[in-house]
C-alpha cells in the first residue's frame, strides 16, 4: 500500500517515516480523522484557525476532485484572513452545526440520529447503536462531555483511535486482529457515517456562508469517498499477509 502523509492538528502535514506501507496509511488515516474530529467539535479557536492555514492541503487535494473542492474553498478563505475571522467562523459554526439557524424546519446538527430517524430527533436508534459498540470498545467518556455518542466529532474520533489500533496491531504482527479491526472501521464507516454524511452537506450548505466551512464538508465527503477504497485495500493486503504466513508455518 503506497503511503499517504501525515497530519497534526498542531499544523504540521509531512511525509509518514514508517517503512511499512499499511502501517504508514493507517496511522495517516486516524491523524486526518483526528482532524476532522476537531473541525466539527467546536468552533476554532484563533490558534487553530492560524494553524489550520499554515497547513499544506495540495497532496489530499491530489486525491480526487471532491477534496480537490474543498481544500481550494479553505485555501482561498484563509488567505484572506483578518482579525474577524475567527468570530465569522464561530457564528457560520454556531449557526448550522450548533443548530441556532434550519432551513425550513430541517436543522444540520451533524448527529447521525438527527439524519436517520424518521423524527428528526437525537437519542434515536443509531445512538444507541453507536452507544454499544463505545460499550462494548470499552470507550469511556470524559465528565460532563454532553454529546450524544453519534456526533460527527465523536465517530470520528473513534475511527482515528480503531485506525491507530490497527496499525499498532500490525507493527505487533497481531495480522488477524488487526484485519478483525480493519473490517469493523470499514463497516462502523459505512452504517454510521457515510450513509448519512451527504445529506448533512446538502443541509449544512443551505445554512452556511463561509467558504472556508463548505470547503471542510468537501473535503470530509472526498475523504470518506477515499477511505471506503483506502479500506478495502487494506483489508485485501492484511488477508495476503495472514496467508503468507499460514502457508510459511506449513
Amino acid at each position: 500500500m503506497e503511503s499517504m502523509v501525515t497530519v497534526s492538528v498542531g499544523g504540521e502535514l509531512a511525509p509518514a517515516a514508517e517503512t511499512d506501507g499499511l502501517v504508514a496509511a493507517l496511522h495517516a488515516r486516524g491523524d486526518f480523522y483526528d482532524l476532522l474530529s476537531s473541525l466539527y467539535f467546536r468552533p476554532l479557536s484563533a490558534e487553530q484557525v492560524e494553524a489550520f492555514a499554515e497547513l499544506d492541503l495540495a497532496p489530499y487535494a491530489q486525491i480526487n476532485d471532491t477534496m480537490a473542492e474543498g481544500a481550494n474553498h479553505i485555501g482561498r478563505y484563509l488567505a484572506r484572513r483578518n482579525t474577524a475571522t475567527r468570530q465569522e467562523l464561530a457564528v457560520d459554526y454556531t449557526a448550522a452545526f450548533g443548530g441556532l439557524s434550519s432551513h425550513e424546519g430541517l436543522y444540520a446538527v451533524p448527529v447521525e440520529s438527527v439524519f436517520t430517524s424518521p423524527e428528526g430527533l437525537m437519542y434515536q436508534q443509531s445512538f444507541h447503536q453507536v452507544h454499544e459498540t463505545f460499550q462494548r470498545e470499552e470507550i469511556g467518556r470524559a465528565e460532563g462531555f454532553d454529546y450524544p455518542d453519534d456526533h460527527l466529532s465523536l465517530l470520528f474520533e473513534y475511527l482515528s483511535q480503531q485506525s491507530q489500533r490497527a496499525a499498532a496491531l500490525v507493527q505487533e504482527g497481531a495480522l488477524q486482529e488487526a484485519l478483525r479491526v480493519v473490517s469493523h472501521s470499514a463497516v462502523f464507516s459505512r452504517e454510521h457515517v457515510a450513509n448519512w454524511f451527504p445529506r448533512l452537506r446538502e443541509r449544512a450548505g443551505l445554512l452556511l456562508t463561509t467558504r472556508f466551512y463548505r470547503g471542510v464538508l468537501a473535503l470530509t465527503q472526498g475523504y470518506l469517498e477515499f477511505d471506503a477504497r483506502l479500506l478495502a485495500e487494506a483489508q485485501e493486503e492484511l488477508a495476503e499477509r495472514i496467508g503468507l504466513c499460514e502457508r510459511e508455518v506449513a
